[in-house]
């Protein structure tokens, strides 16, 4: 994998060895930050961080912080050779996301959330979500193909199917 633009473009990422976590394709990241548009400045959240694919292309693209959230431990040591590797600085909480969320205070421009699709605990984030979005802020949430999530708070902006993924992007 690699970083598609940005300060950082071109340079190759690790992702986490198995199959406990599903990175976020090249060709989704991409599609994923046309969408969104341009970050400069932004407060971003990264859960269900997996290699930390969405948040690095966020901090290459000039997001001004990151809090990656994950919590598989190999996972969080990609993270964090990741960062290393790319000579960024971001925040890594190397724990359950349900108890991040509920400890979370500060508001996030762009939240990126990317659940294991059968995530059990999926009602119970949702008001985090909303909580901590900022006003003008965005939401960009993963899915499975022939899922189509809703978060009550928050509007649909779009939701496009790339492969067995789809990327919903909430507002406010």
């Amino acid at each position: 994998m690699r970083i598609i633009a940005g300060s950082r473009k071109g340079h190759r990422i690790e992702a986490p060895r198995g199959l406990a976590t599903r990175p976020t394709s090249d060709r989704v990241r991409e599609n994923a930050f046309n969408l969104i548009g341009p970050v400069d400045d932004a407060a971003v959240l990264d859960l269900f961080a997996g290699s930390g694919a969405m948040g690095l292309e966020a901090l290459s693209r000039g997001a001004a912080s990151a809090v990656f959230v994950e919590s598989s431990r190999d996972a969080c040591r990609t993270i964090n050779a990741n960062l290393d590797k790319l000579k960024l600085n971001a925040t890594v909480l190397c724990q359950d996301a349900l108890r991040a969320l509920a400890a979370e205070r500060r508001e996030y421009d762009l939240i990126l959330c990317d659940p294991p699709y059968d995530y059990p605990q999926r009602d119970a984030i949702a008001p985090h979500l909303v909580r901590l979005l900022a006003p003008d802020g965005l939401l960009v949430y993963e899915s499975g193909a022939r899922d189509e999530p809703e978060l009550p708070g928050l509007t649909t902006r779009t939701s496009r199917k790339y492969g067995s993924a789809r990327l919903t992007l909430f507002e406010r």
